[in-house]
């Protein structure tokens, strides 16, 4: 277990304390404030694993799936969020999470033949994106709200490009299917 992976499961076990601070009033008007640090460490420890991994010479099959594992944990998590406060559209998480869904469905095929499959480029445009779009929305700032569905856009377009880019590549993944 070394310090990428603990950070990447540091990013899991922030997931359940944002929401908290997302849905429940604990602070009152902090609170949505406190979700957004929380939610911004969350992603920066996702930045920092996957570089300290590199630099070290650190990358694990551990780290090559729980990483975007929790990337997507916490995206969604946050996008659900913003469901239930009525600042982003269901059809827009449904399709998200559909991919994400879809990936993970690959990958298991995948691993389950032995082969472990990193993230792509597109997927981690994609992944800043959708995070860049969720902290907007969680601040809920309006003065940045035509920028925040700019965002929104872009994330969902890198969405579908990302599954169809992953989808392509790996290919042969499925012809070995047993």
């Amino acid at each position: 277990m070394n310090l990428p992976n603990k950070l990447t499961l540091f990013r899991v076990f922030l997931i359940p304390v944002f929401v908290v601070f997302m849905l429940v009033s604990v602070t009152g008007p902090y609170d949505k404030w406190i979700a957004l640090a929380i939610y911004v460490i969350a992603c920066l420890t996702d930045m920092l694993d996957g570089k300290i991994a590199r630099k070290y010479n650190l990358i694990t099959d551990f780290g090559k799936f729980m990483d975007p594992l929790a990337d997507k944990l916490l995206v969604c998590s946050a996008m659900i969020c913003l469901i239930e406060l009525g600042r982003l559209p269901a059809w827009i998480v449904i399709v998200i999470i559909s991919r994400e869904f879809i990936i993970s469905g690959f990958r298991l095929v995948a691993a389950d033949n032995g082969v472990v499959i990193a993230a792509s480029w597109w997927g981690k445009f994609k992944t800043v994106f959708q995070m860049a779009m969720t902290i907007l929305m969680i601040a809920d700032i309006e003065a940045l709200r035509p920028v925040t569905r700019i965002v929104m856009w872009i994330a969902l377009i890198l969405t579908v490009v990302s599954l169809i880019d992953y989808l392509w590549k790996n290919k042969g993944v499925l012809k070995d299917v047993k």
